[in-house]
């Protein structure tokens, strides 16, 4: 995902001889937050949408945003295994799908 390619960097471009305080102000998140995006650690959604505006860029279409930010999380621990990354991604997307649907038995095979 081109939005996620080199994040921390182009943060950190954008921000300049800003305070992270007044960057992350300014986006509205924490300064513990910028700073960890800008350390290469990933963001959540809401973060992200929040960042890409600030830098002034859009965030792609669901569903694609779906399946691939889970993933990004996923590896930045090492050991986990890109296959298993997408799989605990998958079944996160399903069991979030099927609580929003409410009480009903889940579908897990949608």
């Amino acid at each position: 995902m081109k939005l996620l390619e080199n994040l921390g960097r182009r943060v950190l471009d954008r921000r300049g001889d800003q305070g992270i305080r007044a960057a992350a102000k300014e986006i509205g998140i924490s300064h513990a937050t910028l700073s960890r995006v800008e350390r290469g650690f990933h963001p959540d959604l809401a973060t992200l949408q929040k960042i890409a505006t600030w830098l002034g860029e859009e965030m792609p279409a669901a569903p694609s945003i779906e399946v691939i930010l889970p993933q990004v999380h996923f590896r930045r621990h090492r050991e986990i295994s890109p296959n298993a990354a997408k799989s605990l991604a998958e079944m996160i997307l399903k069991a979030d799908r099927a609580w929003k649907r409410g009480p009903s038995a889940p579908d897990l095979n949608e």
